[in-house]
């Protein structure tokens, strides 16, 4: 079956418009059961000078029946690009999201967030095509990992999932490699890389309506017009900028090699510095110890100083011969230990 290439944002738009599209994608990716979403498209505008094309990010609030049979809604922000130079662009939406309110049945509430990003590069560090990144709570004093949940944390912080459409073969075994198999960049019809041949059976009920879905974008000639108008769009914008975007993306490599380099020499200073205490202490109690010692001794000098100081005393005043009779009698007593001493 000839299909659209959904890496286009025309083509990817059309396909989460569909509810059950949308849920089959976000369910299976979060490895949960969506019992609804509701589509808020953000769009933002590039203009040519021939026609305006409009390029988006989406928006969904899904409401997610947990394993506890529990039902909670949350945000989901789908987030598409083809450049590793798109970063900024990611951290902005995520900000202006972590600021408003969003209205859920004509309430303001602040949803915890989930992202989904959908990358056009490959990450060179990971080779697996679909990651989740997903918080712990962590017990730091008692070492153990909570079950419980926070709402002000999780309002907070948040879960990302991310696709590398780049990175995806043709398995073709579980629910997420169907999802994924719509994504890959492989047996394309043209080197326009607009269509594409679907090689993987139909017979999954989610599958059959995507792929219906992208037949009609992929055969229609208004639906494709979009489409070519958008890689028009892209060749266009590469072409005047492509040599800037690529030196920007240069600077900002050696500005993060440089940042490496100087928190490795901070590392280095840091466990250097971690020496020399550890160094100071070990002296420090050394020192300690000497000075224990030393005031003992002298303690124990000044009890002695003292003891001969009382004796000196008590000699002065006992009579002279009472004097004489003692030191005779202990220098019979040390006759008797030492003989030779008598002969003498």
């Amino acid at each position: 079956m000839i299909i659209a290439n959904p890496i286009y944002d025309v083509v990817f738009k059309r396909l989460m418009e569909n509810e059950r599209v949308a849920k089959f994608f976000i369910g299976t990716l979060l490895d949960e059961t969506i019992e609804s979403v509701k589509l808020s498209p953000q769009e933002f505008t590039r203009t040519d000078e021939k026609k305006p094309l409009s390029l988006f990010r989406l928006d969904f609030i899904a409401t997610i029946k947990t394993k506890e049979g529990e039902l909670k809604k949350i945000l989901i922000e789908i987030q598409k690009t083809r450049k590793k130079i798109d970063l900024m662009r990611f951290r902005n939406y995520l900000g202006e999201q972590y600021k408003k309110e969003d209205n859920v049945d004509n309430q303001l509430m602040v949803l915890p967030i989930t992202s989904i990003y959908i990358l056009g590069f490959n990450l060179p560090e990971i080779e697996s095509a679909c990651i989740k990144v997903a918080r712990e709570y962590k017990d730091l004093i008692n070492k153990t990992t909570l079950k419980t949940k926070s709402e002000f944390i999780e309002q907070l912080t948040h879960d990302s999932y991310i696709v590398q459409v780049g990175r995806i073969t043709d398995r073709y075994q579980t629910r997420l490699d169907k999802l994924l198999s719509i994504f890959e960049q492989a047996n394309f019809v043209d080197n326009t890389a607009i269509t594409k041949q679907y090689k993987h059976p139909t017979d999954d009920e989610e599958v059959k309506t995507i792929t219906d879905i992208l037949h009609h974008a992929g055969v229609e000639p208004d639906e494709r017009k979009e489409i070519e108008e958008e890689r028009e769009f892209w060749r266009t914008y590469y072409a005047m900028y492509g040599d800037a975007e690529k030196e920007y993306i240069e600077k900002i490599e050696k500005i993060e090699k440089r940042m490496e380099r100087k928190e490795k020499q901070m590392e280095r200073k840091e466990k250097k510095m971690e020496r020399k205490e550890k160094k100071m202490e070990r002296k420090e109690k050394q020192m300690d110890k000497e000075m224990t010692k030393t005031k003992k001794e002298l303690e124990k000098a000044i009890k002695e100083m003292e003891k001969a100081k009382k004796e000196l005393e008590d000699l002065k005043s006992r009579p002279d011969i009472q004097i004489q009779e003692e030191m005779e009698k202990k220098k019979e007593e040390q006759t008797k230990k030492d003989p030779e001493n008598k002969n003498k």
